[in-house]
């Protein structure tokens, strides 16, 4: 096993000459803003995260700012980074350090581990990046780098072989000058070795990496098992009238939860169905269809436009006489309806396929 001198001095050195120093999380840092950008950062590159940090931190200064606010102007701010669990879990952890700690973000390890959505690398990353505390880290980067240098077997979901790089990944970290090794290892990662064509030669611990030395870099780390995605098939009914379209709030759980989106249907006989019951007579024009990918499966998504025709279905309430009474201009009987005007549209959450059918019909 190698010593701290060993791994982290060279990897130190590097850091000070190389490493990334002028990210917008690295100034000023809080526990706040780092935890902000250690979610973000999870499974999303630094280039995309950078953006949507700013916006993040100029709306919600303070976690007490995030705690307070609605959860739809937080899923707002958060539409098209993709992985919307994260946005809630900031949003529900953001009100327990309000209600728990008084508005102050906790610095006992135990405390920021219960805290909803923090594992044990992000919250070790957030207490070694602010306080220097001296916890291991083992994200995406972090795997792979150890995962070649210590040439180790098996793919990282399975439990022993996790076991084993945090391991690895506890025993090289340094007592003192965390802070910059666990930056300085997220960069390594991210900057020389990468999932394809490492710079090796440029790695500070080159000679000494047992995958380098046998040439057998592009077997590690081993691939997660290939499996082939399901597909699946969805009608999106765009119902229009005027400028606006109707959208649902999806329950909290569940894919898209807590963002709002177009009622859907498995058949485009269901969707049939549902205008007949609702007593709408209308012409439906189907829209071109496309491919939304998941981690775990196919999207194939046929948005249905039917526009509103007031002089065809005089039951009808037309929207601007519906706003004024406080009630719908369409009775389709869903728990939390929603008009979304495309031509001022406000600021709720909305999933990347929605957000993409919003701006062809607003084109259009």
């Amino acid at each position: 096993m190698k010593s701290d001198f060993c791994f982290a001095e060279p990897v130190l050195k590097w850091y000070q000459q190389y490493g990334r120093k002028n990210l917008p999380w690295q100034h000023n840092k809080t526990l706040y803003s780092v935890w902000l950008s250690e979610v973000m950062l999870q499974q999303t590159q630094v280039a995309t995260v950078i953006p949507y940090f700013e916006r993040f931190i100029a709306r919600f200064p303070t976690v007490v700012d995030l705690a307070n606010a609605n959860i739809d102007e937080v899923l707002h701010l958060w539409t098209g980074l993709g992985y919307y669990a994260r946005a809630r879990n900031l949003h529900k952890a953001a009100v327990q350090i309000r209600d728990e700690f008084e508005g102050q973000f906790p610095t006992d390890f135990k405390d920021v581990l219960a805290l909803s959505g923090i594992g044990r690398s992000t919250a070790g990353a957030i207490l070694s990046s602010v306080l220097g505390e001296p916890h291991p880290i083992l994200d995406g980067n972090v795997k792979r780098v150890l995962a070649r240098f210590f040439m180790v077997e098996g793919w990282s979901g399975k439990k022993a072989v996790e076991n084993k790089l945090w391991e690895l990944s506890t025993q090289i970290t340094p007592n003192k000058g965390a802070t910059d090794f666990n930056q300085a290892m997220m960069d390594l990662g991210a900057m020389i070795c990468t999932r394809t064509k490492p710079k090796c030669r440029l790695c500070p611990v080159e000679k000494d990496c047992k995958t380098n030395q046998m040439q057998l870099w592009e077997q590690y780390p081993t691939k997660k098992p290939k499996k082939v995605l399901p597909e699946k098939q969805r009608y999106f009914l765009i119902l229009k009238q005027g400028s606006k379209v109707l959208l649902e709030k999806r329950a909290d759980k569940g894919l898209w939860g807590g963002l709002f989106a177009f009622p859907q249907f498995n058949t485009l006989t269901d969707l049939k169905r549902s205008l007949y019951d609702k007593n709408l007579h209308t012409v439906i024009e189907q829209q071109i269809a496309f491919r939304h990918t998941f981690s775990h499966f196919h999207l194939d998504i046929i948005p249905v436009l039917v526009n509103l025709d007031l002089q065809k279905n005089h039951h009808i309430i037309p929207l601007k006489v519906a706003e004024k009474s406080g009630i719908y201009g369409v009775n389709i009987s869903l728990k939390q309806d929603y008009w979304y005007d495309l031509e001022n549209p406000s600021e709720v959450g909305l999933a990347t396929p929605i957000k993409r059918i919003l701006n062809e019909l607003k084109n259009k």
